[in-house]
């Protein structure tokens, strides 16, 4: 009688074989160690450069600005400063994909708010990143990170940064997370402070929502691709705004078929007899 009323045992599902191939690219692979070195490098050159010359305007998008008609926010005699992301582009989250790749439940929103609180002896700092960090402080330009990371876990995130080798983040002055605003997970108006306080010389990020929030403003993805590749927007990649490699998630992993692949540039393995 008990047996009946036990709820139904569910097969046990096995943990896979190997850890999903964006993954495997990103915390294994030397490929992208090496484009994050080299990232970093330029990035690096190219603030040290922009801090000698001193430009009249920073690589913030001004309020009202538009990915075709940029404007930008001026500089003045503001101190200068770089701004990056957190996860995956300054520093790799190798526990908590461990888990996620390991348990295949994949994003958990509890899961990752206890990895923002406890995960920090399980980090690693992206490559490039820490010799980078430490030499445009060094320049005398300051390093501010702008991070999706939560507002309520402040202290554990600085400790993670901390832990990474990437130097110290003080919330509310070089470090800037989810919550700081009424904007949500959108960063434009955390950028408008920061860039308040700086003369921006450099954006490093994973995502195209770390350089402006008009990214992810409901395009499709091919106009989303294409606005990359306007001349407004690509004059600014490498001299200023500085991509690092996340093939594990974010919103670059979109797009059915019709939306990667167009229709003039399909190909099928000709019929036998056909040239």
């Amino acid at each position: 009688m008990l047996a009946a009323c036990a709820p139904p045992t569910r097969p046990f599902a096995p943990p896979p074989a190997n850890p999903p191939a964006g993954m495997q690219y990103l915390y294994g692979s030397g490929e992208a160690a090496a484009l994050s070195v080299q990232a970093f490098a330029m990035l690096a050159s190219h603030a040290t450069a922009m801090a000698k010359a001193r430009p009249a305007q920073s690589v913030v998008l001004a309020s009202g600005a538009s990915l075709d008609q940029p404007r930008f926010v001026p500089c003045g005699n503001k101190p200068f400063a770089a701004v990056f992301d957190v996860d995956e582009t300054v520093l790799l989250n190798i526990g908590y994909e461990y888990h996620d790749a390991r348990s295949g439940k994949g994003y958990d929103e509890a899961a990752w708010d206890a990895w923002e609180r406890t995960g920090a002896a399980a980090v690693s700092p992206v490559p490039g990143a820490v010799a980078a960090l430490a030499h445009l402080r060094e320049e005398g330009i300051t390093v501010v990170f702008n991070t999706n990371r939560s507002a309520a876990n402040a202290a554990a995130t600085a400790q993670a940064v901390r832990a990474a080798g990437l130097g110290e983040a003080v919330h509310g002055q070089t470090l800037f997370l989810k919550g700081d605003d009424t904007l949500g997970s959108g960063k434009d108006g955390r950028r408008a402070v920061i860039a308040g306080r700086y003369c921006v010389i450099a954006m490093g990020g994973d995502q195209l929502g770390d350089f402006s929030d008009l990214f992810n403003a409901g395009q499709s993805v091919q106009a989303r691709r294409a606005a990359t590749q306007a001349p407004a927007m690509a004059a600014l990649w490498g001299k200023g705004w500085f991509v690092l490699p996340n093939p594990v998630y974010g919103s670059g992993l979109k797009g059915g078929f019709d939306d990667v692949f167009p229709m003039n540039k399909r190909w099928a393995l000709p019929a036998d007899g056909e040239k």
